[in-house]
């Protein structure tokens, strides 16, 4: 097992070295462009489903497919909403590259973003118009099939002053792939009294290495409700969202939700720097292991006073399995009020004999902890991975007994 390390400069772990496991291909045969999603090949549209991402567009604003390092979808359904590639958006918009590209993440701060900067594979844009509210989620999907791709893609969302959206982005990769890497550089802007609600649920393969680096800017009275969702088994995933509340009373929400099989290892936290006064932060994070390593991180750093945050780290070993909780708060000034609290342990046999004293079998007893332990019960997914969920937690119920 590769030996996960913490990086003393204060930005999260990077794995041992920095550099990823295998050389990867930077290129891929093409994918022919689809004007309509319901001629997706059923399979694909299958496994789509189970990340969020729907291509009847049943309820969705909006739709952007990559699949490689082709676009094989990207439209709106809503006139509040753009959605379109990277690269698309460059040629539209003068101002984007020269504000936004580039300008949260730098391309020399690790392999991966050098990566990204010097081969990228496109990416979405997708932008709410000011005082536009998008009543229903905007959709995207970055899928890999190819095998040994490192698949480099760089992202951006703005959601302008007085905007509410959501936007679901679902990653996979085909299910006979064995080995691949995803980069993904996303940079998020948040204007003043904005809202954005971003749900990214990962179905990743077991030797995929999977290395997001994204950073959020949140203004004046603006909202982030940033939730993650990794359930099925990868190779080594390492992500350390950072996020700057630099505008009075703005607001930064983390949920995460992971389960790590035997052979996965999870680094995955997000550090808040609350930098005006009245901004809030909240990272919540559930965790579960049946054999792999999961850390989990939260961090926040209050350089102001009246400002708030708190961080939940709870974690369960229903086997065998390394988990490592870091709850770190720093204050700068004596008015700020963080706190944290961490747990990580086991299921109490006191719960389950409980559970069985009112009529439940024993396994039963396990997976109404278990699913409850999760709490998964997110705003705007379809039933798809809803079901994809219960049968994930079907599964670990049995490592708990």
């Amino acid at each position: 097992m590769r030996k996960l390390a913490e990086n003393q400069n204060g930005k999260g772990a990077e794995f041992e070295g920095g550099k990823a496991e295998f050389e990867y291909r930077d290129f891929a045969d093409p994918h022919k462009y689809i004007e309509q999603l319901t001629n997706v090949d059923p399979e694909e549209a299958r496994q789509w489903l189970n990340i969020g991402v729907d291509v009847g567009e049943e309820n969705r604003s909006g739709t952007y497919i990559q699949k490689d390092c082709s676009i094989v979808h990207s439209g709106c359904k809503s006139k509040d909403v753009e959605v379109m590639s990277i690269s698309q958006a460059l040629e539209t918009y003068d101002w984007l590259s020269s504000d936004y590209m580039w300008r949260l993440v730098s391309p020399d701060k690790d392999e991966f973003t050098k990566r990204a900067h010097e081969r990228p594979h496109e990416g979405y844009f997708i932008r709410s118009y000011p005082g536009a509210v998008v009543k229903e989620p905007v959709q995207s999907c970055l899928y890999i099939s190819e095998e040994g791709l490192s698949q480099n893609v760089h992202n951006i969302v703005i959601a302008e002053e007085d905007s509410e959206m959501h936007i679901i982005t679902g990653c996979a990769t085909a299910p006979n792939l064995r080995a691949g890497m995803h980069v993904g550089i996303s940079e998020f802007y948040v204007k003043k009294n904005a809202t954005l609600h971003f749900t990214m649920i990962h179905q990743w393969g077991e030797r995929i290495e999977v290395r997001p680096r994204s950073v959020i800017r949140v203004e004046e009275g603006g909202t982030v409700v940033s939730n993650y969702i990794s359930l099925s088994p990868v190779g080594s995933l390492q992500m350390y969202p950072v996020t700057y509340l630099e505008g009075k009373d703005s607001v930064a929400r983390f949920n995460s939700i992971l389960v790590a099989p035997p052979g996965c290892e999870l680094d995955v936290g997000s550090k808040v720097f609350l930098n005006q006064p009245g901004a809030r932060a909240e990272i919540i994070s559930r965790a579960i292991t049946t054999g792999g390593t999961i850390i989990a991180r939260g961090e926040m750093d209050g350089s102001v006073e009246d400002v708030k945050g708190h961080l939940e780290c709870k974690g369960l070993i229903l086997k065998d399995g390394i988990m490592h909780a870091i709850p770190e708060l720093v204050g700068r000034v004596p008015g700020v009020d963080m706190s944290h609290e961490a747990a990580v342990g086991k299921i109490d046999q006191k719960e389950i004999e409980y559970l069985m004293a009112r009529g439940l079998d024993e396994e039963t007893a396990v997976s109404t902890i278990v699913r409850g332990f999760l709490n998964v019960d997110i705003e705007g997914l379809p039933p798809g991975l809803a079901e994809e969920i219960d049968r994930v937690v079907g599964e670990t119920q049995h490592d708990a007994i």
